[in-house]
């Protein structure tokens, strides 16, 4: 490890985008089983959401950064001139916009004179989907993901942070920060998974006979008002449409009664940077856009992010944020759609639950011996959840 010269950048804007994409998708351009290497990566060929254009705009119109409690100081590994490894991570004040809920364990850790904040992440910003975590370019030592590993503790330690998560790690980076002393976390969303299904239909013929009919009459209901939907990706995107998602978007957050997260010059940033991974799903009545759903595709997957509306139609969220992106989905040939967290009613529209892990390691053994009891506990629910799911779920049995 002595050969590997470690930094922190508190702005990505310091780190060569390819160079940093080198190391976030080392697989981009392989196919599904070309090599071991695709296995090895943990299967994901793209990641949207780890790609330097992404965290860039993030950064650039004031998501991240500033006063906003997420504070930019991603992870370097160097190598002589070449960026061999690197992590994104943000020094965090609150635990807001992470979807791997820790404020039980803030408020117990104050309750006993502890400080819990500031505490270091490794994730990426308001984003629930797996992915790799500790970036290592192709080719590099393993050695080298020890470094980022290393990189990340010296970095929580400096900062005096009381802990250390990796949010959403995928299954190599778990094994490797399990083997590394952290202590994982099990969680649980809904995925629909494309067992070769060739269309809508084909997939509708796997499910049982009162699902399939419940699933034609809510996209028949959804488009009753006389509702038309469209796709926008690629150079259709526009600012109209933006324009349009943002006030969608702020009156999802409104409702919720939360804080939108995203500023509408994300958007704009989002479409002009990755507008060939973007797809959005848009309502349209009377010519006028009333709800739109924003997606962003991978080589392998379509990730449902965020959804809003200013008219209420009885199940246009399910046909824009679920049947939509599989009718997306299986048009491109994509293995799944993860449709963001949580959402118990995604299971009767055929999203199938499925894991996600995050590692966590605490300063104050305290802490530590507590949080690491409560995620058996809470692990255990989560496996009875997931059972019980599986054997609520709307497939035709065998």
């Amino acid at each position: 490890m002595s050969n590997f010269r470690l930094r922190i950048a508190q702005d990505i804007a310091e780190v060569a985008p390819d160079a940093w994409d080198a190391c976030a998708n080392p697989c981009f351009g392989t196919q599904p089983s070309a090599d071991s290497q695709h296995e090895e990566y943990g299967g994901e060929r793209f990641n949207p959401f780890l790609t330097h254009a992404f965290l860039h705009a993030l950064e650039t119109t004031g998501c991240v950064g500033g006063r906003t409690g997420w504070s930019p100081v991603h992870v370097l590994v160097e190598s002589g001139d070449r960026l061999v490894a690197c992590a994104p991570a943000y020094l965090k004040s609150h635990s807001q916009g992470e979807y791997v809920f820790d404020h039980g364990l803030a408020d117990a850790y104050a309750r006993v004179g502890g400080r819990y904040y500031p505490k270091l992440l490794c994730a990426t910003p308001f984003t629930p989907v797996t992915g790799r975590r500790l970036l290592v370019a192709a080719g590099a030592p393993e050695a080298a993901r020890e470094k980022v590993l290393d990189g990340l503790r010296q970095l929580s330690a400096k900062i005096g942070a009381s802990s250390l998560h990796v949010n959403f790690a995928d299954a190599p980076d778990m094994d490797f920060l399990r083997g590394s002393g952290l202590a994982a976390r099990k969680g649980q969303q809904f995925h629909f998974i494309n067992r070769g299904y060739a269309s809508f239909d084909d997939f509708l013929g796997a499910l049982a006979s009162r699902k399939r009919k419940a699933i034609r009459k809510e996209r028949e209901q959804a488009l009753s008002a006389g509702i038309t939907v469209e796709w926008a990706t690629g150079a259709d995107l526009k600012e109209e449409h933006w324009d349009a998602f943002f006030a969608f978007y702020i009156d999802t957050g409104a409702r919720k009664w939360g804080r939108p997260y995203l500023t509408r010059a994300f958007f704009s940033a989002l479409g002009e940077k990755l507008k060939h991974r973007v797809l959005l799903v848009l309502a349209r009545r009377e010519g006028r856009l009333i709800a739109g759903a924003l997606n962003l595709i991978g080589d392998d997957a379509l990730y449902g992010r965020n959804w809003g509306c200013i008219e209420d139609h009885p199940c246009l969220h399910f046909e824009l944020c679920y049947y939509q992106a599989v009718d997306f989905a299986l048009s491109r040939g994509l293995k799944r759609v993860e449709a963001g967290a949580q959402g118990e009613h995604k299971l009767a529209r055929g999203y199938e639950p499925v894991a996600t892990f995050s590692a966590h390691e605490f300063r104050d053994p305290r802490l530590a011996h507590a949080a690491e009891d409560f995620f058996a506990r809470e692990a255990e629910a989560v496996d009875e959840a997931i059972a019980d799911y599986a054997e609520h779920a709307p497939f035709r049995k065998a």
